[in-house]
């Protein structure tokens, strides 16, 4: 959910500022609290973090599940000024250049967010417009309640083509690990 707008926009610096334990996402400036996540939602997240690492052992990309900060510069002058700092639910990041002491700078290959309740409209609108802006490769909202999976990918016009969707009897080839096949039986059990 986010905070009424005061007179000021929300930057890196201020993100930096709060507490390790906060659920604190910045997006064009407006700040998110997160709720804490339910049972579901966090099944759903180890299931598939666990089929993506498993994969990405002894491979050159990363997993990172939530907390993972991901930066995205869109021409601030410092990095302070920065007013996009999120957590996606997954993150993989192929360009180990990318990561430092706090997450990733600038887009990860793959994001994968877990719709709850109280995040569907920021996921599905405020995330997937930031995602495409970024030009995020591919982007996956899972809706465990509904276990249905909406995967974009970035199309060579820069923007993301009409999802391909899923459910809980398929399996999901991943775009940018092409011998990745998540099975969502698992996932959704």
């Amino acid at each position: 959910m986010s905070l009424p707008k005061d007179q000021r926009d929300y930057t890196y610096k201020d993100y930096i500022s709060w507490s390790e334990d906060s659920q604190i996402e910045i997006i064009d400036g407006t700040l998110y609290i997160q709720a804490a996540p339910s049972r579901l939602h966090q099944e759903v997240l180890s299931e598939l973090h666990r089929q993506i690492a498993n994969f990405l052992f002894d491979k050159n990309c990363k997993v990172y599940p939530t907390p993972f900060s991901v930066t995205f510069d869109f021409g601030e002058a410092k990095k302070q000024d920065i007013k996009n700092v999120v957590e996606p639910d997954l993150s993989i990041v192929c360009d180990l250049e990318k990561l430092d002491e706090h997450g990733c700078k600038g887009s990860p290959d793959m994001i994968i967010e877990v719709i709850s309740p109280s995040t569907a409209r920021v996921d599905k609108i405020e995330k997937f417009n930031l995602y495409e802006k970024a030009q995020v490769k591919e982007y996956w909202i899972v809706e465990p309640q509904e276990k249905i999976v909406s995967v974009f990918t970035l199309q060579a016009n820069g923007k993301y083509g009409r999802p391909d969707l899923y459910t809980e009897e398929d399996h999901v080839n991943m775009t940018i690990l092409k011998d990745l096949q998540i099975n969502l039986d698992h996932v959704f059990t």
